[in-house]
């Protein structure tokens, strides 16, 4: 009789538990990542990723496109997406709506002609050599941002570039366009389309090594202080067990990454976490009545 009420006790702790599992079942993994480049060209440099979490999950693994930075921030936030590859500023933007929502790595950078190499990338005002050497030669001239919740492509330009001027950056500049994403601002540069663009150092170094630009092609007028590189993120509500997972993978057995490091010009992946990404929200404040 002893036997049969512990046998019976057991049944039902199993019981109790089994719907705190099953609330925990993922059937697949969803992945956002901000617009910095064109949607084919993020596609393309993701699949190593996308195989090797799907070999790591156990489950289906896609990339769902996305028009904007607004619109991972939305997808994270909702719960749409699993995972995103968020910009520091548009983390902050999601960590507010959802203090839930965790970074938990980033890249490594490997040093570039722009870029140093580690965990940082900076800000850059660039124009062509032929427009502009210094800053003052862009006062009145067309200006690219790339996205309002972009951190170097806008959060940081309207912050410290607007204090070292002295003015709001529409108050320098003839006219301030936002592109889209960085490459769209490169190029909106080298076509002669605006005179200058904010731009993240690390594009600019890809643009370098395609052969696209030359180092005598741009000039760099303004460097901003350095930022810390672009967080992955987890949902909220995403599982333990499935956090662990990606973890191991993305940190820890990350052998099958090589060739989406090397799309990013990327050296490694370490842990971030929220203290890195913090100090930002002030400048987001900063400039937060402005816009």
């Amino acid at each position: 009789m002893r036997a049969v009420k512990v046998m019976a006790a057991l049944l039902a702790s199993v019981m109790l538990i089994e719907p705190a599992y099953g609330q925990c079942s993922q059937q697949s993994l969803r992945i956002a990542v901000i617009p910095k480049k064109s949607m084919e060209v993020l596609l393309r440099e993701q699949q190593p990723l996308i195989e090797h979490l799907r070999r790591a999950t156990g489950i289906p693994v896609e990339i769902v496109p996305s028009s904007s930075y607004e619109s991972v921030v939305d997808a994270i936030v909702s719960g749409g997406v699993d995972l995103a590859w968020l910009g520091p500023a548009s983390y902050i933007l999601a960590y507010q709506r959802d203090p839930r929502i965790e970074p938990f790595a980033s890249l490594t950078i490997a040093k570039g002609f722009f870029t140093p190499a580690g965990q940082h990338y900076q800000a850059l005002l660039v124009a062509r050599q032929d427009v502009a050497r210094q800053t003052e030669g862009l006062r009145g001239k067309r200006v690219a941002l790339t996205d309002p919740a972009s951190t170097s492509g806008s959060i940081i330009p309207n912050a410290e570039f607007s204090a070292r001027i002295g003015m709001p950056l529409p108050q320098f500049f003839s006219s301030v366009v936002y592109s889209g994403s960085h490459d769209k601002s490169l190029d909106a540069v080298l076509d002669r389309k605006v005179e200058a663009a904010f731009v993240s150092s690390v594009r600019v170094d890809e643009y370098l090594n395609r052969g696209v630009i030359s180092r005598e092609t741009l000039s760099v007028l303004w460097r901003s202080e350095p930022i810390y590189y672009d967080p992955f993120v987890f949902r909220g509500a995403l599982c333990a067990d499935i956090k662990a997972r990606i973890r191991d993978a993305m940190l820890v057995n990350n052998q099958g990454l090589r060739g989406f490091l090397d799309s990013q010009e990327a050296s490694g992946i370490v842990p971030v976490g929220h203290a890195q990404y913090a100090p930002l929200l002030q400048k987001m404040q900063q400039i937060a009545p402005a816009q």
